[in-house]
C-alpha cells in the first residue's frame, strides 16, 4: 500500500514542515493554489508530484498544470482538482475512490455517493 502526501494552497510558501511531514511517502498529491514553480520542485524533492491549476496559479510556470486529473494509486482512482464545487462529473459514476480537493482553505473529510471528500 502506498503512502500519500496530500497538501493544497500553499500560494507560494515551499514551507520546511512540508519536508517532515511527507518523509516515507511514496507520492504527494497537491491540490492547487500551488503559487509557483519551486514549490513543485521542493515537493519532487521529497516524492514524485502530481498537482493541479488553482484559481490564482497563472502564468508560464503553471500551463501545464491540469485543472482536474485522475490519478491510478494501488488500483483505485483518485480524482485532484482545486475547486471541489467545479467537479463537472460523477465522480462515482466515473469509478473515482476519493475527491482530493482544495480551495477553501478549511479541512474536510466527508463521504458522499460512496466517494471519499478530502482537503487537506
Amino acid at each position: 500500500m502506498k503512502r500519500i502526501g496530500v497538501i493544497a494552497d500553499t500560494h507560494g510558501l515551499a514551507r520546511p514542515e512540508a519536508a517532515t511531514l511527507f518523509a516515507g511517502v511514496d507520492l504527494i498529491l497537491h491540490a492547487g493554489d500551488v503559487g509557483g514553480s519551486e514549490v513543485l520542485d521542493a515537493l519532487r524533492r521529497i516524492a514524485p508530484v502530481h498537482a493541479v491549476r488553482g484559481n490564482t496559479d497563472q502564468g508560464d510556470w503553471c500551463a501545464d498544470l491540469p485543472l482536474v486529473t485522475l490519478v491510478p494509486v494501488d488500483g483505485a482512482r483518485l480524482c485532484l482538482l482545486h475547486n471541489a464545487a467545479e467537479l463537472a462529473f460523477d465522480p462515482a459514476a466515473a469509478g473515482v475512490s476519493a475527491v482530493i480537493h482544495g480551495h477553501s482553505h478549511r479541512a474536510e473529510e466527508r463521504t458522499a455517493g460512496g466517494v471519499f471528500y478530502f482537503n487537506p
